[in-house]
């Protein structure tokens, strides 16, 4: 069992915030996922049609973040929130990347929803999960790679768990240890926002869709929520 905590320091600088925790146990990530196929295909057909884009940095939901991100020290426009740099990239592309069935699922709905989603493989995460600021001891090695080890800047928003750092500026990339590649069989899926009054009803339609692709990939699939108010849960 791996706790999720947010810290009280964090929550009381984002008090609106609200994450969703969706976790896959029994994942199957050889087999073909073709609602994960047809959603990616539809989405870019929409795109392509001109019907749909996604959100950019004049959406309130990326704006929220680039906002957060000035506020402990990281320049958005150069180190970018997950979703802003996917949907940059989508709509330079016309495409989303294909990594393995699980990445491909939740870049779908992060990008469609304009929220944040991000996976650790939870066979490789090490004691509990913890949002909050960062000291500027810890170490992170960024996925892709491996043999690169950085340093957190003093009061950046991380993801770490016992070992070290499994996300950088709060959401801008994961670590490559916690990676969830085709054989990562236990993961927690990671939907975030900072404005829960205002998008919470997003978030929450995010993580059933989520959760809908990984159900006929998974032995059990289960939805958790992480807030100010309950600050702690355990996957």
């Amino acid at each position: 069992m791996t706790a999720f905590r947010l810290t009280p320091a964090v929550a009381d600088d984002f008090p609106d915030t609200l994450i969703a925790l969706v976790t896959a146990t029994g994942l199957r990530g050889r087999e073909p996922w073709p609602d994960t196929t047809t959603a990616l295909e539809d989405l870019e057909q929409q795109l392509a049609d001109g019907t749909w884009q996604p959100a950019d940095e004049t959406d309130p939901r990326i704006e929220a973040w680039h906002t957060a991100y000035r506020s402990f020290g990281t320049n958005p426009r150069r180190i970018r929130p997950s979703v802003d740099a996917l949907g940059r990239r989508l709509t330079k592309k016309g495409t989303l990347p294909r990594i393995n069935p699980a990445v491909d699922s939740y870049n779908g709905v992060s990008v469609q929803h304009g929220l944040p989603v991000g996976a650790f493989d939870l066979a490789h995460v090490t004691g509990d999960v913890v949002i909050r600021h960062a000291d500027g001891t810890e170490s992170f090695t960024p996925l892709g790679e491996p043999d690169t080890i950085e340093n957190p800047k003093t009061g950046e928003i991380i993801y770490a768990d016992t070992t070290g750092v499994l996300t950088r500026h709060w959401n801008h990339r994961d670590a490559h240890r916690t990676r969830v590649t085709e054989d990562s069989t236990h993961v927690a899926f990671v939907i975030e926002t900072l404005h829960a009054t205002r998008d919470g009803h997003l978030l929450k339609t995010a993580a059933q869709e989520l959760q809908g692709l990984l159900i006929p990939h998974a032995e059990q699939t289960a939805v958790y929520v992480l807030s100010p108010a309950q600050s702690q849960v355990t996957v």
